[in-house]
């Protein structure tokens, strides 16, 4: 029995044995660019994303996007604001856990009616160099906005051509519930 507890207690230790993220992947970078939502109406916009490393295993992150719905006056914003905890399995990859509160604003709609729920996310996955220039992330998570709205599991997938060490194009792209959210443009990462 103790040596079950023992050997329980060493498991448990185990993720916070690494000290620092997986080659050549830094959680230290800002991007920009195109943001767009596939649905029953579309929308499309811009996008800001940051994320910054507070210690080797964790790194804080946002993003923030406007999206207009086409063919409509409307739009919205969304925006998102978290922690992160990085842990290098393979001298190339990451496991990463991330929790962060969600934001979703419409204003006023047609019906003159606020939209304007917040939340939370949780999600986990992998990030990792697949070549010399190409990194890329596979994700899932589970976002919940209360009780007014339905929660959901999600799965987001992205990548960075890294040009050199500084600059990069990255994409990303997340399906949720019949919807499909896409963001592309360039990183800087220092």
């Amino acid at each position: 029995m103790k040596r079950s507890l023992v050997a329980l207690g060493l498991l448990a230790a185990l993720p916070f044995a690494a000290a620092h993220a997986a080659d050549g992947i830094s959680y230290n970078f800002v991007e920009a660019g195109y943001a767009a939502t596939s649905t029953d109406e579309d929308a499309d916009g811009f996008g800001l994303n940051a994320s910054v490393a507070v210690h080797p295993n964790f790194h804080l992150f946002g993003g923030y996007s406007n999206q207009e719905i086409d063919g409509t006056s409307y739009d919205f914003d969304q925006w998102r604001i978290g922690v992160g905890y990085n842990h290098e399995i393979s001298r190339n990859a990451d496991l990463v856990t991330r929790i962060a509160y969600e934001k979703f604003d419409a204003g006023r709609t047609a019906f003159g009616t606020r939209l304007d729920p917040d939340g939370y996310s949780v999600e986990v996955g992998l990030r990792g160099g697949m070549l010399p220039n190409l990194e890329g992330h596979a994700l899932v998570g589970y976002e919940d906005y209360g009780s007014d709205y339905d929660d959901d599991f999600y799965g987001r997938l992205g990548a960075v051509w890294k040009f050199n060490p500084n600059w990069g194009l990255s994409g990303d792209v997340k399906f949720v519930s019949g919807d499909t959210q896409w963001f592309i443009g360039p990183r800087f990462t220092w």
